[in-house]
């Protein structure tokens, strides 16, 4: 697969280099407005999953409160209030901490990393970003009377039933991985993300009718864009400067965002670079004159795409989109 040039670094006016991706962009009735790359081509979303994840576990009884469910959709930060709500939910379904399958991580935030290490602490599965969904899952097994410590094998129950929704979601057949946390990653291609995180915005499922799980999930990210990221962290900043928006990002520079009039956005470059995925957002959200629309904060949105370049301690450069 050969991607376009999508954004190029630029130091001092002189081109250094460039980030090649794919990017696409659905219309309000779900079609391709625009695309850029091969948009039909399978990825490994990683973590943007996470939402399609979460409505399998709704789908199989997981109640949870809107703050602790969005943290079931979460790549967290490791802020205290994020590992207090996993502990909620590990509590909620009787379990203790040991039962996470969770690699030992530290907290996703350099803040909360250099606070840990200051304080002689080191990695804990708790810490780890995933924790939260993987305590959601856990959760599930317990309300299904599922076993609970083969809740990451790809065919248990839970994750068959969580595969089923995301192909529903998608509309895609889904190639199974494991992904960083050890829990099955499905694939799918960008228009699918895009496809799915439509649906989950628009509260329907894969027919387009009616479904309470899928706007429980998108209430949830709405009322709660702190649980799935963190209070530091672009992807909130970017939720909230767009009313109603839902999104979330992922590893290998993965990413999507979608509007309660069902547009939608999905990127991901091919190096995995973080630095250019907000930068590649705002520029499709910009494209779509979303930072010019009647209750969007343009100019906050316009900041989340600002990557600069220093030298010296000083701006002398930028990443930007071209494409």
């Amino acid at each position: 697969m050969s991607s376009p040039v999508v954004a190029e670094v630029v130091r001092s006016g002189f081109v250094e280099g460039h980030h090649y991706g794919m990017l696409v962009g659905l219309a309000a009735d779900g079609t391709t407005a625009w695309a850029v790359g091969d948009v039909a081509a399978p990825i490994l979303p990683r973590s943007c999953n996470k939402p399609v994840q979460g409505l399998g576990l709704v789908r199989h009884g997981l109640d949870l409160p809107p703050d602790l469910l969005a943290l079931a959709c979460a790549s967290h930060s490791g802020e205290p209030f994020h590992l207090d709500g996993v502990r909620r939910i590990l509590a909620g379904a009787g379990l203790e901490e040991s039962a996470l399958l969770t690699p030992p991580d530290y907290p996703l935030d350099d803040e909360e990393r250099d606070a840990i290490l200051r304080a002689g602490g080191g990695r804990t599965p708790m810490q780890m970003n995933c924790s939260g969904k993987h305590a959601a899952m856990l959760a599930t097994c317990v309300l299904n009377g599922w076993d609970t410590a083969t809740y990451l094998d790809p065919d248990h129950p839970l994750q068959i039933g969580i595969r089923k929704t995301f192909e529903e979601l998608t509309g895609e057949q889904a190639y199974v991985a494991v992904d960083g946390c050890g829990a099955p990653l499905l694939s799918t291609s960008l228009v699918g993300l895009a496809t799915a995180f439509r649906r989950l915005a628009l509260g329907v499922d894969g027919d387009g009718r009616p479904d309470e799980g899928a706007a429980r999930i998108a209430t949830a990210i709405r009322k709660h864009p702190e649980m799935v990221s963190g209070t530091r962290r672009d992807e909130r900043a970017l939720l909230t400067t767009i009313p109603g928006a839902i999104g979330k990002a992922g590893a290998e520079s993965c990413y999507v965002v979608a509007l309660p009039d069902g547009r939608a956005f999905a990127l991901k470059t091919d190096d995995g670079a973080a630095r250019v995925r907000p930068v590649l957002m705002a520029a499709a959200l910009a494209r779509a004159g979303v930072d010019r629309e009647a209750g969007v904060d343009g100019e906050a949105l316009r900041r989340t795409g600002l990557a600069p370049l220093f030298g010296g301690g000083r701006p002398v450069g930028e990443i930007r989109s071209c494409w």
